[in-house]
């Protein structure tokens, strides 16, 4: 009885596997083909190879590697162990709960992003007490507060092992008593699960609950922020609101993800009474 051969592509076809797959699997010694003609070159697979192939594809839907499964076939087995299927059960349930946060997680972002971008102009909301990594510095203007964020106080905060929540919450407070175009003080927060030790860059502490604060969308450059404190105020003249606190500018998205400045969106917070 003749012995059916199938060219790579023939094969590749009818398994319906790309031959660069196939090429990878003769590299990694997981599946070699049949024969090699010794002057063409051309590889030829036979008919049992189909049922090694699908062999190889049943246990990479199942989770196992390709190290795993050719360790499987160098023992003779196609099939793993009571022992290794329990393993494989277990790793994948440890998988499906971090999916599962991950995925949680991202619900929880989706959503909160999904009600900044869908609330009123105007809202009064309540500034829950929270741990923030804290930096304060004198820059020269506010387009020096996106490098500085990503350069010094980023790096410095994951080197201290800083863990946030999801979603972030990030803000700016500005201490100088008037306007200043160029040398603002500003301090930049970032909320943190729990204090850390200070450094030369960053200190933690913890703010306390704002019971009350008008709340404001501003969408564009920083260096616009005139006008939304300008209407803010005057809606809270109109309203018969006074200001209790320093004002929070909070960053949503800025040059970190969006590359547009007129599409960066941030909060405007203002404690009121």
């Amino acid at each position: 009885m003749n012995k059916t051969k199938l060219r790579i592509g023939e094969f590749s076809q009818l398994m319906q596997v790309t031959v660069k797959t196939l090429r990878f699997y003769e590299q990694k010694g997981l599946l070699l083909p049949d024969e090699v003609d010794e002057w063409t070159g051309y590889r030829y697979y036979s008919i049992g190879q189909m049922q090694q192939l699908a062999n190889i594809r049943n246990l990479q839907r199942l989770g196992f590697s390709l190290d795993e499964i050719k360790e499987l076939f160098e023992e003779n087995s196609h099939t793993p162990s009571i022992k290794k299927l329990s393993e494989k059960i277990k790793e994948t349930e440890k998988e499906l709960r971090l999916l599962i946060a991950r995925r949680d997680r991202l619900l929880n972002w989706r959503d909160s992003r999904k009600e900044i971008k869908t609330m009123e102009k105007f809202s009064i909301q309540s500034l829950p007490e929270i741990i923030v990594a804290s930096h304060r510095e004198v820059i020269a203007s506010y387009e020096a507060l996106g490098p500085l964020c990503v350069e010094k106080i980023g790096p410095e905060m994951q080197r201290l092992g800083c863990k946030c929540p999801t979603p972030g919450y990030c803000f700016t407070i500005e201490h100088n008593k008037e306007y200043k175009p160029t040398d603002i003080d500003i301090e930049y927060c970032e909320q943190v699960e729990e204090m850390g030790t200070d450094s030369g860059i960053i200190q933690f502490k913890k703010l306390p609950t704002i019971p009350k604060a008008l709340c404001m969308k501003h969408v564009g450059p920083y260096d616009r922020f005139y006008e939304s404190f300008t209407e803010a105020f005057r809606y809270m003249e109109e309203q018969n609101l006074k200001i209790a606190g320093a004002p929070r500018t909070s960053y949503i998205d800025g040059i970190w993800n969006q590359e547009n400045p007129e599409k960066w969106l941030s909060m405007i917070q203002i404690p009121i009474e």
